[in-house]
């Protein structure tokens, strides 16, 4: 029986009873090295997968069995078939096992509200941001809408905690849209303001200042097109980092703009920044609303944006939640924990 083949059940239907089901598979073909690196060191990886989906899994070579409710055994069995067809190629690091849970979209995770043009889209296929040194793609429903959003939308908000990749999925169309010849340009915004720190206190001259704020958006532009490539663009004016007090006055044709960080923006600056953008142009605002480092006094551009653009033609809005978070599982509990105690 192949990967493709359909497995002996022997359950009652999840609808109809409470008791457990036990779901029986092979997964073929037989290899042991990948099945080793399908399981871990000391089976850590079934470990993570019964943890984070609440089953039992058992397993006699390769064999399985899962135990559990309908909707859990169903999500562990395709995500173990998918952890062996990865086997193949590599080994399977507990992030990988995070990520492919997190890509199956279980552990009882809402569906991401669509428009009918984009349930169309998803019916069509998935969408793929490709770059000189990576193929990016949506982890999830949230994440796959985004990029449909910012794919077919002149300015896009992605409001959510850290880790949901809204920003790291920006850099990657910007990175798209600059190979492709759509646009001239990408800019690089953030507002410089961290944590009650100010400028003043960094050495070197406005650039050298603003870079450490900018760091995750040089990471991910040095993943996708490489350091001495992102160093010559640069130099060249085609990538431009700017703070966003910098921004007055300007229009901005034929570029891809990106304002990170958006919830230390002010009222002022938000739309002083939506302003600059010109024809030719897409502009996508991320940032997180529970992690404002303005004065008590100043209210966040970001909320007021959400609430004066929501209903606006030709303005997307992507809402990330902690179930978003690709990074360490760990996160994805810190950043629940912490909305839990704030509602």
């Amino acid at each position: 029986m192949g990967l493709g083949a359909r497995p002996c059940r022997e359950t009652v239907d999840a609808k109809l009873s409470n008791r457990p089901q036990a779901l029986d598979f092979d997964l073929e073909p037989a290899d042991n090295e990948r099945l080793a690196r399908l399981c871990g060191q000391f089976d850590e990886n079934i470990r993570q997968v019964e943890r984070r989906l609440g089953v039992e899994i058992r397993n006699n070579g390769h064999h399985f069995r899962v135990i559990g409710n309908g909707d859990s055994v169903a999500a562990a069995e395709r995500v173990l078939h998918e952890l062996y067809d990865d086997s193949a190629r590599k080994l399977i690091e507990p992030e990988a096992v995070h990520l492919c849970i997190q890509d199956v979209g279980v552990e009882d995770e809402p569906e991401a509200v669509e428009t009918d043009e984009e349930e169309a889209a998803d019916k069509e296929g998935e969408v793929i941001i490709r770059t000189r040194k990576a193929q990016v793609r949506g982890r999830g429903p949230n994440q796959r809408a985004y990029l449909r959003r910012v794919l077919t939308h002149d300015l896009n908000f992605g409001v959510g905690p850290a880790g949901t990749g809204k920003t790291y999925l920006a850099v990657a169309c910007a990175v798209q849209a600059l190979e492709a010849d759509e646009v001239r340009r990408v800019v690089l915004v953030r507002p410089a303001v961290e944590a009650g720190e100010r400028l003043g206190f960094l050495p070197g001259d406005m650039a050298q200042k603003v870079d450490p704020y900018l760091r995750p958006l040089y990471d991910a532009l040095f993943e996708m097109l490489g350091f001495e490539r992102v160093g010559r663009l640069i130099e060249r004016g085609v990538i431009e980092i700017a703070p966003l007090a910098f921004m007055r006055g300007r229009t901005l044709n034929h570029s891809f703009i990106i304002l990170d960080e958006a919830q230390n923006a002010t009222v002022e600056q938000m739309k002083m920044f939506l302003t600059r953008i010109g024809f030719g142009s897409t502009a996508v605002v991320t940032g997180d609303v529970t992690q404002i480092d303005l004065p008590r006094d100043k209210p966040s551009g970001l909320r007021d944006a959400v609430d004066v653009l929501r209903d606006v033609d030709g303005v997307s809005f992507t809402f990330f939640t902690a179930r978003d978070v690709v990074r360490h599982a760990l996160v994805q509990r810190i950043v629940q924990a912490y909305d839990s105690r704030s509602e």
